[in-house]
């Protein structure tokens, strides 16, 4: 699933707030705001999207997400690898490791997540 920055915006501010009502999200925005209608739309088509899910309170909504920020990061992070990387991750931690002039201490983590997930698979 691929969202516009506006949808992934909202995204990120339910995925804080785990459920919320559109008040809520309004009020999460920096100013200037945008207006209700705007935000109804959004979430118009995250529900169409099934992105979100709601719950009905009377006549007012509360929505949640019904895709965790981790699926759709790795989705994302996925097409990236395949659409610009060739498909191969080491081609991507290549140019990230060569281009994002990483300090030592950092390649050192890096190094040392890529050894944890290596010793938990030996397991």
């Amino acid at each position: 699933m691929n969202l516009p920055k506006s949808e992934e915006q909202l995204m990120q501010y339910l995925w804080e707030m785990e459920k919320a009502f559109m008040k809520d999200l309004i009020e999460k925005y920096p100013e200037p705001k945008p207006a209700s209608t705007t935000i109804a739309t959004l979430l118009k088509r995250l529900l169409d999207k099934k992105a979100i899910g709601f719950k009905k309170y009377g006549s007012v909504r509360e929505y949640f997400p019904l895709i965790s920020k981790e699926a759709y990061f790795s989705n994302q992070m996925n097409g990236v690898i395949k659409n610009f990387f060739n498909d191969s991750v080491s081609q991507f931690a290549s140019f990230f490791t060569s281009k994002e002039n990483l300090t030592d201490e950092q390649l050192k983590e890096l190094q040392d997540i890529v050894q944890q997930q290596i010793n938990a698979r030996k397991k």
